[in-house]
């Protein structure tokens, strides 16, 4: 496959990427909510709506908020599959490897994460009408804020993390584990692949629930993180010290009032 045909598909993966990011931009706007994931005057409004009133309200809906959770599993995602891609292509000459499979690996991948964007907007909906987030997704009270910090942050120590996280950090040793060619082989090991990556990062999605999943500020320092927790040469350097910011973030969110005492804030 010519030079032109790579260059293509690595711009419109970067494309999809972008665009993803731009729907989640101009979600943002239609909500009333900025960078930071504060909303504003009709954001407000639209957080002390109740869930039960009869009328139709996007974000109650498990339509809309699918397609929201999608193009933020894209946003996020997608830019962490670069090494990974990278990995495939290195193996294409000696392995056999085909475009077909690079692009089967991507389809695999994004599948499993439009799975757990499923999982994920149908949790929002009962926390929602369980009065646990409002309507803009953020949590209606510290503890769970604090709760949700401190799981995320002692998952980071788990035997599950390690093993998930050792899959994305080193996908090469996975595909040479799982190798199958054609459309039809990358797409297998997409799925393989974005399984083990929904094991490494899902609470990273789920924090969005502590600061509201609309805060874009969130989701680009999400992604940085998971870019480069699943580097080759640093990744496994900063997952521990993430826990442990984590655990320390907790602490100050169930401490804030306290710590607004003393500082005089």
């Amino acid at each position: 496959m010519t030079a032109a045909v790579r260059t293509s598909l690595w711009l419109g993966f970067f494309a999809l990427i972008l665009a993803s990011w731009v729907m989640m931009y101009l979600m943002a706007m239609d909500m009333d909510v900025d960078l930071l994931g504060r909303p504003g005057e009709m954001g407000e409004r639209m957080r002390m709506m109740d869930p039960r009133m009869p009328m139709y309200m996007p974000m109650a809906n498990f339509g809309p908020l699918f397609v929201m959770w999608g193009a933020m599993m894209a946003a996020m995602m997608l830019p962490t599959m670069v090494p990974t891609l990278r990995a495939y292509e290195d193996l294409m000459v000696s392995a056999n490897g085909t475009r077909a499979g690079w692009l089967g690996v991507i389809l695999g991948y994004f599948t499993v994460w439009l799975l757990f964007a499923a999982l994920i907007a149908a949790v929002q909906l009962a926390l929602l009408f369980g009065g646990v987030v409002d309507m803009l997704g953020i949590a209606r009270s510290r503890w769970f804020a604090a709760g949700l910090l401190l799981a995320v942050g002692l998952f980071q120590f788990t035997r599950t993390k390690e093993i998930c996280h050792g899959v994305c950090h080193s996908p090469t040793m996975y595909f040479l584990g799982h190798w199958r060619t054609g459309f039809a082989g990358g797409l297998r090991m997409g799925l393989g692949l974005g399984a083990f990556c929904v094991g490494c990062c899902w609470g990273f999605m789920a924090l969005g629930f502590a600061g509201g999943v609309m805060n874009l500020a969130w989701m680009g320092i999400a992604t940085l993180f998971m870019v480069v927790e699943k580097l080759p040469q640093i990744g496994h350097y900063i997952t521990k010290p993430m826990g442990f910011a984590l655990i320390l973030g907790a602490v100050a969110v169930a401490a804030w009032p306290q710590i607004q005492m003393i500082t005089g804030g």
